[in-house]
């Protein structure tokens, strides 16, 4: 079975200097029930259609099948998504031999920037960038998913 092993952190500096690449990302949720996602992403000119399964005790580990589908494809299925779109660029940074994902929120979500790195093994020792600020893993408000609807900006 296809695993997903990432970490994730709130972002505190300057990252886009780092950058070797971007990308602009906008996604919905078919379903967003807890434990089961199904997304329809737009990534630039391609569609992905991706299911998740939920996430282990710690929140690092979870099922993820993806699949590429066509443009067309996905602007057809993101008609069917539920209410709330998540639109963010994702800026990739490598730090030793790994890649962090940094996405920038806009929207509901604007001004909530965080990082993913994704793992072999959830002990994996990784490098720190020094925009890396506090660890989020398992934290649930930070997924894509929960911040559909419950965004950022509605947070005290």
């Amino acid at each position: 079975m296809p695993q997903e092993i990432e970490r994730k952190f709130l972002v505190t500096g300057e990252y886009k200097s780092q950058a070797y690449a971007q990308t602009r990302i906008v996604q919905g949720y078919i379903s967003s029930a807890r434990g089961r996602t199904v997304r329809v992403r737009i990534r630039d000119d391609k569609g992905y259609l991706t299911i998740k399964g939920a996430s282990n005790a710690s929140g690092t580990s979870r099922y993820e099948w993806e699949k590429e589908i066509s443009l067309e494809e996905a602007r057809e299925l993101m008609q069917l998504c539920e209410p709330g779109i998540i639109d963010k660029t994702r800026y990739l940074v490598q730090s030793g031999i790994h890649t962090f994902e940094v996405d920038e929120f806009y929207g509901e979500n604007d001004g909530l920037v965080v990082a993913e790195v994704e793992l072999a093994s959830e002990d994996e020792s990784f490098e720190k960038p020094i925009f890396i600020g506090q660890e989020v893993t398992g934290d649930i408000r930070y997924y894509n998913s929960q911040l559909m609807k419950y965004p950022f900006k509605t947070w005290e």
